[in-house]
């Protein structure tokens, strides 16, 4: 009889763990490859920042931002190369932005700008 206890008890368990192993993929599915959340708020993707340098020559923006939770970095104040140049004239010291940053062949790269 104990052993027959202790058979169902494992088969719960694991009917358990198997259940709640296959639910949680299906929370993540809604993440689009940029970050964004596919069908709901464009911006949930986006990280939060302050600019605090604009460096035209360098072709870099330095950013005040919390965490970049796609690069597994806390928040810190650091400097980003521009996917466009162009992107360095949206922007002046002290705007609060929205922005996604990739590791760009190993450089941190600022690939979407917004204002906020």
């Amino acid at each position: 009889m104990k052993n027959v206890l202790i058979s169902m008890m494992t088969v719960c368990m694991l009917t358990i763990s198997a259940s709640s192993y296959a639910a949680e993929p299906a929370s993540h599915a809604a993440a689009s490859a940029d970050g964004a959340q596919v069908g709901g708020d464009a911006k949930a993707g986006m990280s939060h920042g302050e600019v605090r340098k604009v460096d035209l020559a360098a072709g870099k923006l330095t950013i005040r931002h919390g965490p970049l939770e796609n690069l597994g970095m806390d928040a810190m104040t650091m400097a980003f190369k521009v996917k466009d140049p162009a992107m360095l004239s949206q922007v002046k010291s002290g705007d609060s932005i929205d922005f996604v940053a990739e590791e760009v062949d190993g450089a941190l790269t600022v690939m979407k700008l917004e204002k906020r």
